[in-house]
């Protein structure tokens, strides 16, 4: 088995080395680089190349969503989850405008923080359960008609795609959509996998987000 690759990146020495305390008891995820602040978590994650990268929100340098933007630019397939104190709405959005895969909080525990990180590695979104009922807050709150520059946008994903989306906005899971559309789940993978390009997104919350924006919801 291939370790997950894991890039730590918290200004407190102490939060990181707890982390990586409970990263070596599980023999699927492996710590391959640290960092204190945003732009040394950028540059490490363009040299490591890790599959998943955990960042803290406020750090010297670059703040989490600045470094979460230039990780995403610099290596795509890397899937960034925010760890945070901090549960603002304004922080919560600009993290996962910029790319973030999730929003987590201290406060979980070490089983739940490795379970996320294989989450992440595995593609998933991942949302603490009291930011959740933030990100349909921002549903009920985005108007429901296309945006400015984007003109016809529903004429960008297929009728599948479309049913796809629609159950992934209700919070659907891969096995659950399959089952609603009589599909495998490889079939329902690759149906994301296109819409998220088509959007411009890269994972499931914020192709939620971007289609209610679009007016496709």
């Amino acid at each position: 088995m291939t370790p997950i690759r894991v890039l730590l990146a918290d200004d407190a020495a102490v939060f990181r080395s707890g982390v990586r305390t409970i990263f070596s008891t599980a023999p699927d995820v492996r710590v391959v680089a640290e960092a204190a602040d945003g732009v040394e978590a950028a540059r490490q994650a363009d040299r490591e190349r890790p599959d998943v990268a955990l960042l803290d929100l406020k750090m010297p340098g670059c703040d989490g969503v600045e470094a979460t933007r230039r990780i995403r630019v610099a290596v795509p397939s890397c899937q960034v989850v925010i760890l945070t104190t901090f549960d603002e709405d304004e922080l919560l959005f600009a993290a996962l405008r910029a790319g973030a895969a999730g929003y987590l909080l201290k406060d979980l525990s070490a089983d739940q923080l490795l379970e996320a990180v294989r989450a992440a590695a595995r593609g998933e979104s991942l949302l603490a359960p009291r930011i959740v009922s933030k990100v349909v807050a921002e549903f009920a709150r985005l108007p429901p008609g296309p945006a400015r520059g984007v003109p016809k946008a529903e004429h960008a994903l297929s009728t599948r795609e479309l049913e796809v989306l629609t159950l992934l906005a209700r919070g659907a899971v891969n096995k659950e959509i399959a089952a609603a559309l009589g599909l495998s789940e490889g079939t329902v993978k690759n149906h994301l996998t296109s819409l998220f390009a088509k959007l411009g997104v890269s994972h499931r919350t914020q192709a939620a987000l971007r289609a209610r924006e679009l007016g496709l919801l």
